[in-house]
């Protein structure tokens, strides 16, 4: 049977050239970076080097990067490690409805040790207003943490206007509330520069981009006020214990550097793609529905709403056809609530439940869009010959 992957926001293949680079990590330079001797600076050679990539990646400093086991745990960092770190200066932090579980977890568990989380609505399209921060914010406000893309709908933020609001707002009143932008699902599409989106905080995960599973890093702004997330030893320049994962940061290394030489052309491969089965299935399955923002979206998002139908039978039929996608995050696939993003842009219970997300990569081709619109409308027709709500309609 012919397999298509279309799941490229849960992980994507590991690049070729990535395996390469960290084979020898494995055998050959294999020691503790931490170790004084020539197989330890071997090591630590290996991994500053890796760092200047990453730092370079992202216009910034090598001593502003920290090397994590992924996303997840930059964000803890991210919004734990500022909120009590700062706690003296404030108990207030804000966020918005459609962050990714890594985020509003963390953000749920502050608020059992006495901090104040003000979650922010979005429109239809999935967009925080930028006026929306300015009002929250108060004299309590140490942290605001906004999403560069969303990984489910995959809308983009309009992150520069909010740092700009965070930055006045710092000058008129004297105050130091640090911007954390999650930038795991933007960073294979979208440029990013922390000098230009003017954030201090910012997270993201090598495997989202053809890089190894289990390695990613927070951007830590130079004067940063953060406690370490992670205890245990004096590694990252104390600010997160343990044993470096060398192999996986120097694919994390080359996997940046790819990035940087084939992301124009990923991008320009993936839009036409993503458009073609955008338009393929509103036009072909009736009571279909796009959901984010139909503009301002990443190049290889396509997430619809099928009225009548659960996204969890579309899902597992279209895998009998060879077909991989899924009904949101990764992280949430386990779970019978409906996707809390698409709750908070207003689709209905059963709405959210009838939502199929398609993501593209690298591999993705013409022949893959078009086996998606030949046995999509096949199965919601079968599908919806069984649903009492459809024949209800």
């Amino acid at each position: 049977m012919k397999r298509i992957y279309m799941d490229y926001a849960a992980t994507t293949p590991t690049h070729e050239e990535v395996v390469a680079a960290m084979q020898p990590y494995y055998n050959n330079i294999f020691g503790n970076p931490s170790s004084l001797h020539f197989f330890g600076r071997e090591a630590r050679k290996a991994v500053d080097e890796a760092r200047l990539k990453v730092a370079n990646f992202l216009n910034a400093k090598p001593e502003e990067i920290v090397f994590t086991s992924g996303g997840t745990e930059a964000d803890n960092f991210a919004l734990k490690g500022i909120a009590f770190t700062n706690r003296e200066r404030g108990n207030h932090v804000i966020t918005t409805k459609i962050e990714h579980h890594a985020v509003l977890e963390s953000a749920q568990f502050l608020e059992t040790q006495g901090f104040e989380v003000t979650y922010l609505d979005v429109d239809t399209n999935g967009l925080v207003n930028p006026e929306d921060v300015k009002n929250a914010l108060t004299p309590q406000t140490t942290l605001v943490s906004v999403m560069h893309a969303n990984n489910e709908v995959g809308t983009i933020q309009p992150i520069e206007e909010i740092a700009k609001i965070i930055t006045d707002f710092n000058h008129e009143h004297s105050r130091s509330v640090y911007f954390h932008t999650d930038a795991v699902q933007t960073a294979g599409a979208l440029n990013i520069d922390v000098q230009k989106l003017g954030v201090g905080l910012l997270s993201i995960s090598a495997h989202k981009f053809y890089g190894p599973k289990g390695v990613g890093a927070l951007f830590i702004k130079k004067g940063t006020r953060i406690k370490p997330f992670m205890h245990g030893g004096g590694q990252e320049r104390r600010r997160r214990g343990s044993t470096e994962n060398v192999p996986g940061i120097m694919g994390f290394g080359k996997a940046v550097e790819i990035v940087m030489k084939e992301r124009e052309n990923w991008v320009k491969h993936l839009e036409p793609l993503r458009n073609k089965l955008i338009e393929g299935i509103l036009n072909i399955i009736p009571d279909s529905m796009l959901n984010g923002h139909p503009q301002k979206r990443l190049p290889n998002n396509i997430n619809v709403t099928i009225k009548y139908v659960e996204g969890e039978s579309m899902l597992l039929n279209l895998d009998l056809e060879g077909i991989a996608c899924s009904t949101g995050s990764a992280c949430s696939s386990g779970s019978l609530e409906p996707s809390h993003v698409l709750r908070a842009l207003g689709r209905t219970h059963s709405e959210s439940h009838g939502s199929l997300r398609f993501t593209l990569g690298r591999h993705s081709t013409k022949e893959d869009v078009a086996d998606v619109l030949g046995v999509l409308p096949k199965i919601v027709t079968r599908l919806r010959e069984m649903s009492p709500l459809y024949k209800k309609k």
